[in-house]
């Protein structure tokens, strides 16, 4: 008997189901030391919050709405430590009832717990799609007049249309486990925004290997909408977050080796942001390296940054690598990296992320 074999990565394409909870309940608390125990007893009883202690299994339950939550927990999380928070507990519990066999397997950490609470936010603006692309130029360095490239960068967006930075959406992804949905979002969001505004230069997209099972699979949907659209591949350059990496090298290699079988091109992003970078370079052999802003920022002015800088561009001609330089911010910043050999540069001189991306980019000369 055959069996159907999925085309798609169940766990990029499944949003974790909504922490909705509104009515009135019970909050378990199983705290990991008698000490913590009685830290979270004394703050109860000083707020004079209703509350039930169960000493003997160091367990507090407290009486609140679902829809205190969010703001309970933060409290409770300020008044222990790091640590007791990481090992305490959390289960809420509808109505008032005990909490039974079934419920167990939802008891998670505290810090989880707080995360769920919040995450339903994220969970609604992927479901309703509400993930867009701006554009950032990536120019000659020779002549920035002359676009090479454009690297799409993620945006959320509210219901009344206002942006959602990428970093707020990041941060709380990652907390929730939920970096491989939207990992995959912004990889379809910038194909296809790409495509709806007639970019018709090559495109830079940034995708994090940690959100990666299987490349067979979790890369699929995008290799699929790249084809679907028209869009030559190898105008479609991936950019590995270098400072973002899994550690499991034979990973990594397995991601680039799919990449390139289906025709596109590489580039180690943040080069110079993480401790592995030559390790990676001669692992990942990458068409493209790009230099992080943060070694680019005032580099005419800093002896260490511009000698680093120098190896780095040395061996990329050695090994006919093309360079760019991110996050150019100054005329000085921009002449450097020209005399030195850079062979691209993008950042906020030339030109903001922007949808439509601007196209008609500014000219430096020395």
């Amino acid at each position: 008997m055959s069996q159907t074999v999925s085309k798609h990565c169940e766990r990029c394409q499944t949003l974790p189901e909504k922490l909705e909870l509104e009515g009135p309940g019970r909050l378990f608390l199983w705290l990991p030391l008698g000490h913590s125990y009685g830290k979270l007893v004394r703050m109860l009883g000083d707020s004079g919050r209703e509350h039930q202690a169960l000493p003997e299994a160091r367990c507090v339950a407290v009486r609140l709405e679902g829809a205190h939550l969010s703001g309970f927990v933060a409290d409770v999380m300020g008044a222990l430590t790091g640590e007791e928070s990481k090992s305490t507990r959390a289960l809420f519990v509808e109505g008032g009832g005990e909490p039974g066999l079934g419920d167990y397997p939802r008891v998670v950490s505290l810090p989880q717990f707080f995360t769920l609470t919040r995450a339903g936010w994220l969970v609604d603006l992927l479901a309703e799609k509400r993930v867009t692309s701006f554009y950032q130029p990536i120019v000659h360095a020779k002549d920035t007049r002359q676009v090479y490239a454009y690297e799409a960068l993620l945006r959320g967006l509210e219901r009344d249309g206002s942006l959602v930075s990428p970093a707020k959406m990041l941060s709380l992804a990652r907390d929730a486990d939920m970096l491989f949905q939207l990992d995959l979002a912004a990889r379809l969001s910038a194909v296809r925004e790409a495509s709806r505004l007639g970019i018709q230069a090559p495109l830079f997209i940034n995708f994090t290997p940690t959100a990666i099972y299987d490349p067979a699979y979790c890369l699929r949907s995008t290799v699929a909408a790249i084809s679907e659209l028209g869009i030559p591949p190898a105008n479609v350059v991936f950019e590995i977050i270098e400072s973002d990496h899994t550690p499991d090298a034979n990973h990594l290699k397995s991601l680039i080796a799919y990449y390139r079988q289906a025709g596109f091109r590489v580039a180690l992003d943040d080069l110079g942001a993480g401790y592995s970078s030559l390790n990676l370079i001669h692992q990942l052999r990458p068409d493209i390296m790009k230099l992080d802003m943060e070694l680019i920022r005032g580099i005419h002015q800093d002896a260490y940054k511009a000698s680093i800088t120098e190896k780095l561009l040395e061996l990329a001609q050695k090994l006919g690598i093309l360079t760019v330089a991110e996050g150019i911010e100054t005329p000085e910043e921009l002449r450097w990296v020209r005399s030195h050999g850079v062979d691209f540069v993008q950042g906020y001189l030339i030109a903001k992320p922007a949808s439509p991306p601007v196209t008609a980019t500014p000219h430096f000369t020395d």
